[in-house]
This record gives structure tokens, sequence and C-alpha cells, in this order.
């Protein structure tokens, strides 16, 4: 079995989705053909070998609303096509780009999309779009979700008519880099420098739907032994910067900047609860909790109605608030910090339904079970 995937992006734009893909093909690449088209960060047409299969950068002028500009990505998904003869194309969404792609090839290809998620912030050039987005969910062989919140939330697969064509796949995780002894050695070293004090730990992009300010903005009202570690980077971080000084939280927020995934791990075991703050459906699972529940770490995150909150449960894992409110975010957290034995037993309920649910062999399993079934 030989089969092409869409991956958007791979390198200096790794984003959540093109991390998964990443793990996803590493797997697949024991048992079937993987390659993965993409587009690059220039010019150039560049081939890479990684893990077992091939990354093709296609040449790219750019991105412009989230979806790169990469008009030969038809022609070099033809050409892939007559040299290796693909059983299945494997599309990524939302991804207009890989989307006018796999319309250049054959139909008798068979076609499973991954919906990451809907459409959300560009409304009014999804009007455009969504005739053809329709038309190629219509005709797609099989729609993988990575929980069934993924599909009856969505207000974009209505061309889907019936639930045969619909299979849930979850996002696993490498568990090992977060259970190596070393790496709870070192979270318990970064937890020292902080000499006792509570700490609450936040990641990912600094773009609007993460919902950072927010999270910012609720630490005034956090008990004042708190301090909240900031990782990433992008287009709000001196805006965020900007807010908490004007706030006045000083050392009580502590930007870290982009965090190496060797040092990643140690900062999840120094945290007493992991936040993500997210307030749009633009995220729709939220990889980053699992890999807190993978340190035994409960999970503070807001009520978007998607896969975010099948990923962790109210009560259970962590805590569910409102989106964009401050105020429900620190009543939170403080109930979290206050209660020593409640952290404790949402971080054991959490690592339990991760190990059970997020794996690796999970995910490529139930992958090759999908490709299997439209192939037969």
């Amino acid at each position: 079995m030989k089969v092409l995937h869409f991956g958007r992006f791979y390198g200096g734009n790794f984003g959540g989705l093109e991390r998964h893909v990443a793990l996803l093909l590493r797997g697949l690449a024991r048992s079937i053909h993987v390659d993965n088209l993409v587009a690059g960060e220039d010019l150039s047409m560049t081939r890479i070998e990684v893990d077992g299969y091939r990354v093709y950068k296609a040449p790219s002028l750019g991105v412009m609303a989230g979806t790169a500009i990469c008009p030969t990505m038809p022609w070099w998904a033809r050409k892939l096509h007559r040299q290796e003869s693909y059983d299945i194309a494997h599309l990524h969404f939302p991804d207009p780009m890989s989307h006018l792609a796999a319309l250049s090839l054959p139909r008798d290809i068979k076609l499973a999309i991954s919906w990451h998620s809907d459409v959300v912030r560009q409304k009014n050039l999804l009007k455009l779009y969504r005739p053809f987005l329709d038309r190629i969910v219509a005709r797609a062989d099989a729609i993988i979700g990575a929980t069934p919140l993924h599909f009856s939330s969505s207000t974009q697969l209505t061309a889907c008519a019936g639930r045969s064509r619909l299979y849930v796949v979850p996002y696993g995780i490498d568990f090992s880099p977060f259970e190596q002894p070393q790496a709870i050695a070192a979270g318990r070293a970064l937890r020292a420098r902080f000499a006792g004090r509570r700490l609450i730990f936040a990641i990912g992009r600094h773009v609007y739907y993460k919902g950072l300010e927010f999270l910012v903005r609720a630490m005034p009202r956090v008990r004042l032994d708190a301090v909240l570690l900031v990782g990433g980077h992008g287009p709000l971080t001196e805006s965020l910067k900007a807010l908490a000084q004007s706030l006045r939280l000083g050392e009580r927020v502590m930007f870290l900047g982009r965090i190496a995934d060797e040092d990643l791990p140690a900062h999840y075991h120094a945290a007493d609860v992991f936040c993500m703050p997210s307030v749009e459906r633009s995220e729709a699972f939220g990889q980053v909790q699992v890999e807190a529940m993978a340190c035994r770490k409960p999970v503070v995150c807001c009520d978007l109605g998607n896969g975010v909150n099948y990923v962790s449960r109210h009560g259970v894992t962590g805590l569910v608030v409102p989106p964009r409110d401050p105020g429900a975010l620190a009543r939170a957290l403080n109930e979290l910090l206050d209660d020593e034995r409640a952290r404790e037993k949402m971080g054991e309920a959490g690592y339990a339904r991760a190990k059970r649910e997020f794996t690796l062999d999970n995910m490529w399993n139930g992958t090759l079970q999908v490709y299997r079934e439209i192939t037969r």
C-alpha cells in the first residue's frame, strides 16, 4: 500500500497539525510506503529522508490567511503519483492548498481527510470556499477525527451524509520523553529555582485563539505565591509582555520563549497545574493537554464544546471554565493550587486516561485500519 500525505508544512513552520503528521508517518512507515508533500519556505524544491519516509517541500510563494501559496503543488502531486502509483491521498484539513493539489490526482485514488478543525477565523473566505469544501467532503472515502466531538461540533461537515465514512482515531503522543527519570529530575531542579512557589505552566504559539491574554489577565486574582511560566512565541508575544507589565505582575509572569523539545518535559514536571486557555474552536484537541496528563498534571482549559473537552474531563482530569473569562480562570487555578490532594487525584486520572486513549500504537493501528477498509 502507498499513501501520499499532504501535511501542510515541515520544519520551521511546525505547529500542532504538523507535529501530528510527523508522528503519524513515523509509525505508518514501518508498515506501508508513505510520502509527505508540503509547502516549502522558498522557491526551491527539497526532498528530505526522515524516519523511514520522504518529505517533499514544493516551491512556495509564502503564506496568506494561514494558507500556503504553492502553485506548483498540484504538478508535484501528479509527478509523484506517476512515480509511485499511490493507493490513497490523505489530506489534513483545513488546508485549501492541499485540497487543490488532490483534485489534480486521478479519481480512482482513494481519498482520506483528517478533519483537524473547522475553518474558524477566515469567515469571508469560507463563504467562497464552502461549495468546494462540501464537494470534496462528499467525495471522500473516509473522514478521520481525533474525537467524536470533532464531528458533532462541526458546522462544516454537513455534506457528509450518514456516519459510515466517519472514523474516530485519537491522536497519540510519544510518552517516553515524559517518563524518563532525567526529565523528572530536571523538573525537580527547575522547581527548586522558585523556592517553594506554586507554578502554573502554559505553552503554545502566541496567537489570538490560544487565549493567553486572558490567562495573563487572570494572574492578579491568583494567589500571590503563584508564578506563571509561559512557553512559546508568536506575533502577540510583545503585547502579552506589555500587558503583564501594565498589570504590574513583575516576576509573577515569566516568558520563556521557545522551549527545546528535550527541555519541555521538565517544565511539565515542575508545574503544579497546566493551563490551556484557548478561546476559539481552532483549538480542536490540544495535544499539550495530553503531554501534561502524561506528567500527571491537572489541566485547566476552556469549554469550547469540541475535542478539547473530550481530552480533559471536567472534575476528572482537571477543570473546565468559560472562555474569555479571567475571573473563572483565576478561580479554577486557585481551587487546584489550594488543594494538593485534588491535584494528585486529577493528575493520576489524567495519566491513566492518556495511557489508555492517546497512545501512538492506537493512532497508528487505527489509521492503518481505516486505510484497509477503504481499499478493500
